[in-house]
């Protein structure tokens, strides 16, 4: 059944186009991913179709019996208001009679005699029972436990922001709706409430639309992905995987179609400028086509984030932790941790919010002091922290000056200079915007301007404090990219998933109790170990990936370490393997690049070039493996 049509939508800002004659429609079971780059005008287009925005041009076709609800990215709050009046704070008929509830057992517990309160009290028994009230308000104390949040009575100016934001996600999942619209409702969730939270996605009637960066969370709760690409609304029928899928085929068409358009293009701009003496009816017909050549152009723009990974040169010592403790009273975060950084570590912290892993981050940073225990920072460590706010930034500032206070230019491994202005324009900050003022900015443009002022400071140990909130899935792409290439050592917490799976080979995991796991691996192959050993976990214990296949610790270090005669050939043969498969990856991409009218061997160019992006893959995870392998053979040795 369809719920809600769009019809040729068009908002503008200033000079500026967020959406473009868009038509959309949703249906009951639709569960629509909205992506695109900060800034396109994704939370626009979500607060036009639940109403909140009017459009300049176009129109919203709804039904009158069509509820919809509606989750800001920054939503408002009474902070006298208790957890529960919050959470039965809309408007509709059952939120008013529950409130009504609430607030007569709230007075009886007072004057538990008063004959009026008991009649109404009575009275509002039979609404509630009516209208569904009691599973309503049931459901809405299950969801806050589920989300972490179990006192009921609590003040909301009391509570955190992570918690306020759970407490504005719990009304808008049990608020009757036909169509429910989040605005990244996984910001601020640990693990575990991503988890929950996509089942109970899965398993909801009735329609949602929202914006999200988890790529997991899109993969695994979407069937249809809309994309907004300047101005434009495309969409995709499946889930996040099956976007990827189409939109390579649809930029490899594009670029096929484009690159015809221009021969033809070039063709007619020297027939014009050769001059046409008469204006036959002939030649003037072939003007016109010149001009609608020119108006023609296809937008297949190939923007991207391209960072150039620029560092400060690291020494081999860079921290050393020692049996250290932090404690907040009788709140025990952290007891008994060490470890000893090296030079290409990629670390993910994770756990629940509140138990210390930002606390871990600022003492390993040097932001805090520790209460006991020992760290040591080697003399050519250089910090940067990209922290869940954006620090100090002067909204008077145009955004090129913003940056230039950073640094007028970076350097490259190969020697290349890069100007502030050339990284601001991988950024997708254009000529226009690089001198607008940062109050201009949207709060993901800021992000992503913070993220370069710290990058372009060339840091050799980065911090990121939740990287992944408020920055679109191209940015992330390209900063996994660009960490892939680090040269030193990133320390990040994340809820994100998909971002630890792709950046880290180390998980710190807190687990209450002050005890901290330490894991070598990617954040699945952690969970992974965890559903199969968790009996095992005790104390600060490091697993290993050789544990996983089930060797004992005590035999392991007892037994010496050396390459099997296959291990061996391996390691001095895959070097020049990766080698390979990375120049049959570059003649792929230039056929792609080189275009063709043949959409089916486009498409056949496409699954060639992602099969061949597996094998590197592989290679490159089984090169990791045999360094590390070598690098602790040769420190057996030299004990």
């Amino acid at each position: 059944m369809n719920l809600l049509t769009i019809e040729e939508v068009s908002k503008s800002y200033s000079e500026r186009i967020l959406i473009n004659k868009a038509s959309l429609g949703i249906s009951e079971g639709d569960k629509i991913g909205l992506i695109g780059v900060n800034g396109t005008g994704k939370s626009t287009f979500l607060k036009i179709i639940a109403g909140l925005e009017v459009p300049d041009a176009g129109r919203i076709l709804k039904g009158s019996m069509v509820n919809i609800e509606y989750l800001p990215q920054n939503p408002e709050f009474d902070p006298e208001a208790t957890v529960l009046e919050q959470i039965f704070k809309s408007d509709t008929a059952i939120m008013q009679v529950i409130r009504e509830y609430e607030d007569v057992i709230e007075k009886l517990q007072g004057t538990p005699e008063d004959e009026i309160l008991q009649k109404s009290l009575m009275n509002l028994n039979n609404k509630m029972d009516a209208c569904n009230g009691w599973q309503v308000q049931s459901e809405a104390k299950t969801i806050l436990t589920k989300l972490g949040i179990t006192n009921f009575k609590e003040r909301i100016g009391n509570l955190s922001g992570g918690q306020r934001k759970r407490v504005a996600l719990c009304s808008a999942l049990i608020t009757p709706s036909d169509l429910l619209i989040l605005d990244e409702p996984t910001n601020h969730m640990d693990n575990k409430i991503i988890d929950w939270l996509e089942n109970f996605l899965n398993s909801r009637k009735g329609a949602v639309l929202m914006i999200t960066h988890d790529r997991y969370f899109l993969d695994r709760v979407t069937n249809k992905i809309l994309e907004l690409d300047r101005g434009n609304l495309y969409s995709y029928q499946g889930n996040y995987s099956v976007f990827l899928e189409k939109k390579v085929e649809r930029m490899a068409l594009m670029d096929a179609l484009e690159r015809k358009r221009q021969s033809l293009f070039k063709k007619e701009l020297a027939w014009i400028r050769r001059g046409a003496k008469a204006r036959t009816t002939k030649q003037k017909a072939r003007i016109d086509r010149f001009e609608d050549l020119q108006e023609s152009k296809v937008d297949i723009s190939k923007e991207k984030l391209e960072l150039s990974s620029a560092s400060t040169r690291l020494g081999k010592k860079v921290i050393n932790v020692e049996k250290i403790h932090k404690a907040y009273g009788k709140n025990k975060l952290i007891g008994d941790f060490s470890h000893v950084f090296t030079k290409r570590d990629k670390v993910g912290i994770i756990g629940p919010n509140g138990i210390g892993k930002s606390t871990l981050m600022n003492i390993l940073s040097g932001m805090i002091t520790h209460d006991a225990g020992l760290i040591e920072w080697g003399e050519t460590v250089k910090i940067g922290y990209f922290c869940q706010e954006n620090g100090a930034m002067d909204e008077n500032m145009r955004a090129i000056d913003y940056i230039k206070e950073g640094a007028e230019y970076i350097s490259t491994g190969d020697g290349e200079k890069i100007t502030a202005s050339q990284m601001l324009e991988r950024f997708l900050f254009d000529g226009t915007t690089q001198y607008s003022f940062i109050s201009k900015l949207s709060g993901g443009e800021r992000r992503r301007l913070y993220l370069l002022r710290i990058l372009m400071e060339a840091p050799n140990v980065l911090f990121l404090d939740e990287p992944t909130n408020d920055l679109d899935i191209e940015t992330l792409t390209v900063l996994e990219d660009y960490l892939d290439e680090f040269n030193g050592v990133v320390i990040t917490v994340s809820h994100d998933r998909y971002f630890l799976d792709r950046v880290a080979e180390k998980i710190f995991s807190f687990e209450g109790n002050e005890k901290i796991i330490q894991y070598v691996g990617n954040y699945s192959e952690y969970q992974e170990y965890i559903d199969k050993n968790s009996d095992l976990l005790e104390g600060n214990k490091v697993v290993t990936k050789e544990e996983k296949k089930g060797k004992n610790e005590e035999i392991k270090k007892s037994k010496a370490l050396k390459f099997t005669f296959k291990e061996q050939k391996e390691y001095e043969e895959i070097d020049s393997k990766i080698e390979q498969k990375e120049m049959e990856l570059q003649e792929v991409d230039k056929k792609i690049n080189a275009g063709s009218s043949d959409f089916q061997y486009l498409q056949k160019l496409v699954e060639q070039q992602k099969s061949i992006e597996v094998e590197i893959e592989e290679l490159m995870g089984r090169w990791t493996y045999l360094n590390e392998l070598a690098e602790e053979i040769e420190a057996q040795k030299n004990n």
